[in-house]
């Protein structure tokens, strides 16, 4: 009830001899940090834009370091930010426009939030909005702030000087009813472009697209143009400002006028007027710039585009291609591009002189017929060219130079939004060489599940010993959110990945969560994080950090090496106590000269114990990570042992040849160990007929001669016997 009274009360008094309807002003105070001015923004461009808005409501955007200033050199802030801090700042710093009332005087502490609104320099709600965040403006609201008559009528023209370098506006103020000021009154002129795209954010919160942004006032914010306190109707004041286009400003064909007249006294704002975009005789305006994410070879085709934007067709124009901003041959393009038409070529094929990460960019630089707007000439986008993959060189990144990514390594934002930056003061534990970390804004990265790439270098390794991925890490958790860190392999240059480590939330975490942006101040607050890359030694393999975003806490990442460890030279053997085994049977075999063995057989350690069926041949494989990853092989050969006797008697075999015999006999006796053998021949009736002392014979093959000749025919019992057992044999002597 308070409110509605209060609000009668101010508008009453603003509009009792009000004669001409109001064209609305409406301020909007949002910023490039401000991660809930990104989300509202789009929804409070589009009421604005309703067609019966535009009749009623003109808006300035001005862009505030609410929570705080953009870290980037280059901003919508930093552009224009004495103009900008006069008009949010609190009274004795600045304009002050109130942030709370009392009911009947407004308290100047200025803005203290990010996004707030105003109409007409007071608040939203006095017109029915819940609150000043502009995310409650409506056609309702829009429509309740623009009823109010005002006592003046406005017009502002405006021309293009000469060189299209500066416009002159000339404005005519006229009372429609008597008017008292509070205080000084003040006429207030705004430059402002109507649109903006940007390839990449300003800000940390992902904002590509702005609407109505200022970005320059004249003579200035701060002293505007006087006008007298007291009005009569019919009184007249008329006077021209000459407006130069800001270096910084992005594209002339955008640029507008939003002047009001405004009291000081109470802050109210008694009307407004637009002036709209002029169109411009000869413009050509590069839209995108487009490179394959990741691309492989040597070279690479930028694909661009471009627009007529101008009001006179374009038959020709030259742009000059740049990499890491050197220039490549120029593109010459020729035709018929007719107003408002646009064209997409691929160019020539362009050689960098590194692989990694690098940033295309083009520049139309001659147009047809002349162009007056240079300002829209160009566009960029990052990539990432895999043209070789260095061995034997290390990478390893302190992050100890402001050059960032550091050279040869890239970054995949594909949203431009909160992404991989380096912040100067943060330290891992790993190494001194210089202070400096990569970072990974999480804490001003809105946008949940958006997924950010940090690239090392290309790098190839020898088939040798695996390598390793070591870094230093620190994070802490908002409350309780997965921000989440992986590392993935491609051997394919991007064209498929392997995860080989994963940690988010807690797991993550190396300090206390906390609300406030974390920063790391103690080598407690890191953890060294080891990763061996087991099955990588490739000689093409691109590593890469991933930062998946679930609006948690900063992280930060220090230290980085992506090495293979050095081979240590190893001679390994393997030995058992025989190498021909009967089938069935057990074996140990062990290997020596190295401290870990992988077997052929999947088995592990030293020693193994094996039962083959068939002859067959074991490896060991030493497996430190320091190793060459020596070996050495081993055959076991597995015979049948027919005829032996007795449990676990392992002799060996005999064979009897010719058998039949009239004369002599080879005796063939195979032996698996060195044995002292015995042979005997008995006749059928039991009778010896030879016997042979046991005598020492070699494992393997050995051979005994029988003469049969003067033996009578029949059927004869050969016994071959050794501690180990004994095998039978029958020969037939036929005369």
């Amino acid at each position: 009830m308070k409110k509605q009274l209060l609000a009668g009360l101010m508008l009453a008094g603003m509009s009792v001899f009000a004669q001409t309807p109001r064209l609305s002003l409406f301020e909007e105070f949002t910023g490039e940090t401000c991660p809930p001015c990104a989300s509202t923004n789009p929804g409070l461009n589009l009421i604005l834009a309703n067609p019966t808005n535009t009749a009623l409501v003109v808006a300035i955007k001005w862009q505030v370091p609410i929570p705080s200033a953009p870290s980037n050199t280059w901003s919508l802030y930093q552009t224009n930010k004495i103009e900008i801090d006069w008009r949010y700042k609190a009274t004795g710093t600045g304009y002050g426009y109130p942030s709370q009332w009392t009911s009947t005087t407004a308290v100047t502490s200025g803005i203290n939030a990010a996004p707030t609104g105003l109409f007409d320099g007071q608040h939203q709600w006095l017109f029915g909005a819940a609150s000043d965040h502009p995310a409650y403006v409506t056609n309702a609201v829009i429509a309740a702030a623009q009823s109010y008559t005002s006592a003046f009528s406005v017009t502002m023209a405006r021309a293009w000087d000469a060189t299209f370098s500066s416009v002159n506006l000339t404005v005519s103020i006229l009372a429609t009813a008597s008017f008292s000021a509070n205080g000084p009154l003040v006429f207030r002129t705004v430059m402002v472009e109507k649109a903006i795209h940007f390839a990449t954010q300003p800000g940390t919160n992902g904002e590509k697209d702005f609407e109505d942004a200022a970005i320059a006032s004249f003579p200035s914010i701060q002293t505007g143009v006087a006008m007298a306190g007291t009005w009569t109707i019919g009184q007249v004041q008329t006077f021209t400002l000459n407006c130069p286009i800001p270096a910084y400003a992005r594209d002339k064909a955008q640029i507008a006028f939003v002047g009001f007249i405004q009291d000081d006294g109470n802050r109210k704002v008694a009307q407004a007027v637009r002036s709209n975009p002029q169109s411009l005789p000869n413009d050509a305006k590069a839209i995108y710039a487009k490179v394959t994410a990741f691309s492989c070879g040597t070279s690479f085709t930028p694909e661009v585009s471009f627009s007529n934007n101008g009001n006179n067709a374009i038959t020709a124009l030259t742009l000059t291609p740049y990499v890491d901003g050197i220039a490549a041959p120029n593109y010459t393009w020729s035709g018929s591009l007719a107003v408002g038409a646009s064209s997409t070529v691929n160019l020539n094929p362009i050689t960098p002189t590194l692989p990694g990460g690098h940033l295309f960019s083009y520049n139309i630089v001659s147009v047809s017929g002349g162009d007056v707007n240079g300002l829209n000439n160009s566009a960029n986008t990052s990539f990432y060219l895999a043209s070789s993959y260095p061995v034997g060189s290390p990478v390893v990144q302190p992050f100890a130079t402001a050059t960032f990514p550091p050279t040869a390594w890239g970054i995949n934002n594909a949203n431009a939004g909160a992404s991989w930056s380096r912040n100067a003061t943060a330290n891992g534990i790993s190494l001194t060489s210089g202070t400096g970390a990569a970072k990974y804004d999480f804490y001003s990265n809105s946008v949940i599940g958006d997924a950010d790439d940090l690239i090392l270098p290309p790098i190839g390794f020898t088939a040798t010993s695996a390598p390793t991925l070591s870094f230093d890490v620190a994070y802490a958790q908002y409350q309780t959110e997965n921000d989440q860190l992986d590392v993935s392999v491609s051997t394919d240059c991007g064209a498929s990945w392997t995860n080989v480590y994963s940690k988010a939330g807690s797991a993550l975490s190396t300090a206390a969560a906390v609300t406030a942006a974390f920063v790391p101040t103690s080598a407690s607050q890191w953890r060294k994080e080891v990763v061996t890359l087991t099955g990588y030694q490739n000689s093409n393999v691109i590593v890469k950090f991933t930062a998946t975003s679930a609006f948690g806490n900063n992280m930060y990442i220090d230290n980085v090496n992506l090495s293979q460890p050095l081979c240590t030279t190893q001679s390994i053997s393997i030995n058992a106590p025989k190498t021909v085994i009967c089938k069935g049977d057990a074996l140990t075999i062990t290997a020596s000269g190295a401290a870990t063995y992988s077997w052929s057989n999947n088995q592990t350690g030293s020693s193994i114990v094996v039962t083959p069926n068939a002859t067959t041949s074991y490896t060991a494989v030493s497996t430190e990570i320091n190793s060459c990853h020596n070996s050495s092989a081993l055959t076991v050969s597995v015979n049948a042992c027919s005829g032996i006797s007795g449990v676990g008697m392992e002799m060996g075999s005999v064979s009897v040849f010719p058998n039949p015999s009239s004369g002599l006999t080879n005796l063939t006796i195979n032996l698996i160990q060195n044995e002292n053998v015995s042979v005997s021949v008995m006749n059928n009736v039991g009778e010896l007929v030879f016997d042979s002392p046991a005598k020492s014979m070699e494992a393997g093959v050995n051979s005994l001669v029988l003469n049969t000749e003067n033996w009578a025919s029949g059927v004869y019992f050969i016994k071959v016997s050794s501690q180990h057992g004994t095998v039978n044999q029958k020969l037939t002597v036929s005369k």
